[in-house]
């Protein structure tokens, strides 16, 4: 089975499309080999590729004759990807929550003011040292 299609029936990708474009951005590697899109897989193959900035590693057990659903992908793969990569992608999250909380909008008037207040205002400095 070709490597696009392959990792779209194990649902690593939404589209075959996408696969392509990541094998032609040298994002997949089989066996330590960049891939083309068509390049075949067969069993204990290692697929390596980088996607939501993880790099995921698997290993072919069996292939799919089409797209499988989510509860069947441990019987076609074996992910072998280090839980810290996991690790890393949640400390990501909550590093870009720790600023502004998501869904929160836009800063209203009222936060603006908040931080004009917590932040020195380098205007009313000049005029001080103006007035001295």
């Amino acid at each position: 089975m070709r490597i696009d299609k392959y990792l779209w029936c194990v649902r690593y990708y939404k589209t075959r499309n996408m696969v392509t474009e990541a094998c032609k951005k040298n994002h997949v590697t089989v066996n330590g080999q960049v891939a083309k899109p068509s390049r075949e897989v067969f069993l204990t193959d290692k697929i390596t590729f980088r996607k939501d900035q993880i790099t995921h590693i698997i290993t072919v057990l069996d292939i799919p004759e089409n797209r499988v659903g989510a509860k069947l992908v441990d019987i076609y793969r074996r992910n072998d990807t280090p839980a810290e990569a996991y690790a890393h992608l949640e400390l990501l999250k909550l590093s870009k929550e720790h600023y502004r909380k998501t869904g929160t909008g836009r800063p209203t008037k009222k936060d603006r003011r908040d931080l004009d207040d917590y932040t020195p205002d380098f205007e009313d400095e000049e005029e001080l040292e103006e007035n001295d």
